[in-house]
């Protein structure tokens, strides 16, 4: 059995090639941007191409997404640039937007400057906020065919049977961790309100950007955000695409949601009743987390930037979230 991994045999000469075989030249310049679930280059052109003499290429990480999956993403970003909702997507080369070389398949896209918003600004939240709003109503439109859902199933459920199944957690913490993860689990399903742990009936679903962290928003001073990394597009609540943007203490979250939603509210009507469901799918990202950096442990940049998962310690900080979070999904929700 092979002990390398994929992402090995993408070498700097493979990116320039891979940009060749769909017509775009680099000059030899390239750096590799910060992104561990995929590869991403930004590569400067010989040619500038739609105005752009830098590109970025995002390289799909082999088995996670089938190409219809894929190409879903590049047409919810076409959907949202054809609203005027600044969300970048890949260009159209070569007829296409998903191309394949080197056993990978790959995009490329126009580079965007920006820096990580001022989230305790309220009039950048408001401005996110609007936005947000314009993704959700091109999200309601239509849903996927081939994304999944981010629920409790998936995850949750899946999340903790495969660390369990594969012992990734040191058998001085695993039963601890099972019997906070089952009771955060139980915890999440009721939050819910649905039969078996579903979304209730009051919830309604769309699709989402499915992962709108501050670190996934490009600002610009003059031109507001723009939202990048589509890379986790899912099917799920609205409040999924808000509530990584609220940090600090309740009274300072509650200050950011209220700006947001005064945003979100100019073009879109949010349903507080989602509120409800902010601390369960916190628990839920928690989990699954802890199961997405222990999936990708053979690939070689992994450990050199986590060195810290897997320890007694790490899993014993794990119990003690989920225990937090438990009595954060008591608590009443936040309020706008």
């Amino acid at each position: 059995m092979s002990t390398t991994h994929p992402y090995e045999a993408l070498t700097p000469d493979t990116v320039l090639d891979a940009l060749a075989s769909v017509g775009l030249h680099g000059d030899g310049r390239l750096m590799a941007l910060s992104s561990y679930e995929n590869r991403v280059y930004q590569v400067a052109l010989e040619d500038a191409v739609e105005g752009n003499e830098q590109v970025v290429v995002k390289f799909y990480r082999p088995g996670r997404w089938s190409d219809e999956a894929i190409l879903e993403e590049h047409g919810f970003s076409r959907e949202l640039a054809q609203a005027e909702v600044p969300a970048v997507g890949p260009l159209l080369l070569e007829g296409g937007t998903l191309h394949h070389f080197g056993g990978f398949a790959f995009s490329v896209s126009p580079r965007r400057g920006g820096r990580a918003p001022e989230l305790d600004d309220t009039e950048v939240l408001e401005w996110i906020g609007r936005f947000l709003a314009r993704i959700h109503t091109v999200g309601a439109a239509a849903p996927f065919a081939h994304r999944p859902m981010l629920d409790l199933r998936s995850f949750g459920q899946e999340s903790r049977d495969w660390l369990l199944e594969h012992r990734m957690i040191p058998m001085d913490v695993e039963g601890a961790w099972r019997e906070a993860c089952d009771a955060a689990l139980t915890a999440v399903a009721q939050g819910l309100g649905g039969e078996g742990g579903a979304y209730g009936p009051q919830y309604r679903l769309l699709r989402l950007h499915g992962d709108c962290h501050p670190g996934n928003i490009l600002w610009t001073p003059d031109e507001g955000p723009h939202f990048v990394d589509l890379d986790d597009a899912r099917t799920g609540p609205a409040v999924q695409d808000l509530w990584m943007l609220l940090s600090g203490e309740r009274a300072q979250r509650q200050r950011q949601l209220g700006a947001l939603l005064d945003g979100y509210d100019q073009f879109r009507d949010f349903d507080r009743q989602e509120l409800a469901l902010i601390e369960p799918l916190r628990t839920l990202r928690l989990i699954h987390y802890s199961a997405w950096l222990a999936r990708r442990w053979d690939d070689p940049a992994f450990p050199a930037t986590f060195p810290w998962f897997g320890s007694s310690d790490y899993w014993k900080g794990q119990v003690q979230m989920l225990e937090e979070q438990l009595e954060a999904m008591a608590e009443p929700p936040l309020v706008a």
